[in-house]
């Protein structure tokens, strides 16, 4: 049988939700937060950002693709140069191989000349000095041949190296014409699914609230993205924690932006664990800080006006200084203050309802950070903070003592 709900009674119902979510614990308001639909518009926004990375891909892609077909076209060249190159050694080994055996040609000429001169001279002297023109000639034949003979194997290698350039040549311009082929279907492809998902983009864009749109639309063009899930009570954009109250009312349907990143937040219940797992899981591998340290630390979910906060202290010399820490983005607030004694008696007001935290960083240390904690110290503070109320909660009730009163009746 269907239950059917008059539209006013289920406006009374999403009404009262948020108060009846601030009335139950935290494992209720996961069970009720699973119930509900996920809202509309988180729907169409996150089917947008996919929608958005998609075409980020395509255009990257596409852009990408004349870029590697350059780079073909580039290691192609480079072949081709290296081909010509080579073709340009052989020739101008054989235009200096011709230039050597002309110039024995003349030499050779010469000393047929000198050898029919000397048979004319009427003296020593002129036989000798044409003798020394014949000796010098043979010796630069000997010398011109010897350069012929070196161009000759020279000749050769570089031969072997341009039919080589040829083949790989041949072999390459197959390739980089396949490439470029499979480059061009690739771009056509891309740019096909691009037009789908920008028809896709601007269904979704339409669905979308016009204000929450451009604000998610800002964040995108800054962040790389606008919209991002919270798992453990962490944006998973930027990766800081939510107040208790933040993620309360996330659970409970409420359209939240992120006080980091400004990314619209969302959640997804059936990805959180049960707090009743968390508690068996992790209490048990908690370490309980010592009483008389002279570090600790502190949480309070209620400080003066600063909300949540984590408080550190440092007993040092008879004095004791104090810092304060917003819980969620882990900026400093307002100055170190240092008073004289151990923190407890110093600060003992800070200590009302505060939950006691394990800390090992020195005061020195502390002083280094200026004014924002560093993202492991946070990550460990929060982690230290599940862990001691995932102890708390796992912890049994504690039985009231029985009055004298209560036995006699």
């Amino acid at each position: 049988m269907l239950l059917r709900i008059a539209p006013s009674s289920l406006r009374d119902l999403v009404c009262a939700l948020p108060a009846r979510l601030k009335a139950v614990g935290f494992s209720e308001r996961v069970k009720i937060a699973a119930t509900l639909p996920m809202s509309p518009e988180i729907e169409h926004l996150i089917s947008l950002q996919r929608t958005d990375r998609e075409i980020q891909r395509l255009k990257a892609e596409i852009a990408e693709l004349p870029k590697r077909v350059a780079a073909i076209e580039e290691k192609l060249a480079g072949t081709k140069a290296g081909l010509e190159k080579a073709r340009a050694a052989v020739k101008g080994d054989e235009a200096a191989r011709r230039k050597y055996e002309t110039a024995i040609t003349d030499l050779r000429q010469k000393i047929s000349k000198y050898r029919d001169q000397s048979l004319d001279v009427k003296t020593n002297e002129q036989y000798k000095a044409l003798l020394h023109e014949i000796q010098f000639a043979e010796q630069e034949i000997g010398s011109n041949e010897d350069k012929v003979l070196e161009l000759m194997v020279n000749t050769e290698v570089r031969e072997k190296e341009v039919k080589a350039a040829e083949v790989e040549l041949k072999a390459e311009t197959a390739e980089i014409e396949k490439e470029k082929t499979i480059a061009r279907e690739q771009t056509a492809k891309d740019e096909k699914a691009l037009a789908e998902w920008t028809v896709k983009r601007d269904s979704a864009r339409s669905a979308v609230d016009p204000d929450l749109l451009r604000h998610y639309d800002r964040v995108l063009k800054f962040r790389g993205s606008g919209i991002a899930e919270v798992l453990d009570q962490k944006c998973t954009g930027c990766s800081v924690m939510l107040r208790p109250q933040i993620y309360n009312e996330l659970c409970g349907g409420k359209l939240i932006i992120c006080d980091s990143c400004q990314r619209i937040l969302y959640y997804d219940p059936s990805k959180e664990a049960p707090a009743e797992q968390k508690a068996d899981k992790t209490s048990r591998r908690r370490a309980h800080p010592k009483i008389d340290a002279s570090l600790a630390w502190y949480y309070r979910g209620e400080y003066r006006d600063a909300g949540e906060v984590f408080l550190s202290f440092a007993n040092s010399g008879g004095m004791a200084a104090r810092r304060i820490f917003d819980a969620a983005t882990g900026r400093k607030l307002g100055e170190t203050l240092i008073r004289e004694g151990g923190y407890r008696q110093a600060f003992p007001e800070d200590l009302d309802d505060s939950i006691r935290l394990n800390g090992h960083w020195a005061d020195s240390e502390q002083d280094e950070w200026d004014n924002e904690l560093p993202s492991n110290v946070l990550d460990a503070l929060q982690r230290d903070l599940d862990l001691a109320r995932a102890e708390a909660a796992s912890q049994p009730p504690r039985e009231a003592a029985t009055s004298p009163s209560s036995v006699a009746s």
